[in-house]
């Protein structure tokens, strides 16, 4: 996807989460632990003034001693300090080159990399807030599709970084999109797991569009939304894996 893409997502998707917020800041979260709608823009947009405050600093080298901005501390005030910082974080990503250089917990040290991720996180939490109040809209099958492309080459690579082992059932799990073009294949018989986009024979695989995939991912839903094949307990096992 393009930046001009990612940039239109963070914008539609930050002001679509504060559209849902305003019909019940106390509604629970339940795929967010004990988290309100409240906590979840209160995350949400802590997230985007950090990532900022990161494109504000620049360079390759973790800023040291940064610290996360506080949000509001009532309800009152919330939603406007959160469309304020999804309007700044978005000029920000906007007005910088992709390749910049910006820090990042992934390795890939560009402002390409924020771009994405924060485009990803906000389309995830938009739909929490969404399915936390009602029904949430569906996701862009093309911004879904490349959100299962980060989360299994940038998000599942974060957990060995972060001493966080695979130890489930060795094998190989396939996933195969329906709605557009994806097939990953994981490999986790290696330490860490390896993903290659391709479409193979696996021990397990899961088929479906591009949003039940990646909310299966993400565990918002369960596998029954996608067609199973294989060895169940190795895909149950994947999934579970990751520390959210």
């Amino acid at each position: 996807m393009t930046p001009q893409e990612y940039d239109a997502a963070l914008r539609a998707d930050g002001e679509s989460l504060a559209v849902a917020a305003e019909r019940d800041l106390t509604a629970t979260v339940p795929w967010c632990g004990e988290w309100t709608v409240a906590d979840l823009v209160r995350h949400t947009g802590d997230v985007h003034r950090h990532k900022q405050t990161l494109l504000e600093i620049g360079g390759t080298e973790r800023p040291r001693g940064l610290s996360w901005p506080p949000a509001p501390p009532g309800d009152e005030a919330l939603l406007t300090w959160y469309r304020e910082g999804v309007h700044l974080l978005a000029s920000r990503l906007q007005e910088r080159d992709p390749q910049e250089p910006v820090w990042s917990w992934a390795g890939d040290h560009r402002v390409a990399f924020w771009q994405r991720r924060m485009a990803q996180e906000t389309l995830v939490h938009r739909w929490d807030a969404e399915a936390a109040v009602g029904e949430p809209a569906p996701l862009d099958p093309a911004l879904a599709g490349d959100g299962v492309d980060e989360y299994l080459h940038v998000m599942l690579a974060s957990q060995a970084r972060r001493g966080q082992p695979y130890g489930g059932p060795a094998g190989t799990v396939h996933l195969h999109r329906s709605d557009g073009p994806g097939e990953w294949l994981v490999d986790l018989s290696v330490d860490p797991p390896a993903v290659h986009r391709a479409h193979a024979k696996a021990g397990a695989a899961a088929r479906g569009r591009a949003e039940d995939l990646l909310l299966a991912l993400w565990r918002r839903r369960g596998l029954d939304t996608l067609e199973v094949f294989g060895e169940r307990v190795l895909l149950d096992a994947f999934v579970g894996w990751p520390q959210l």
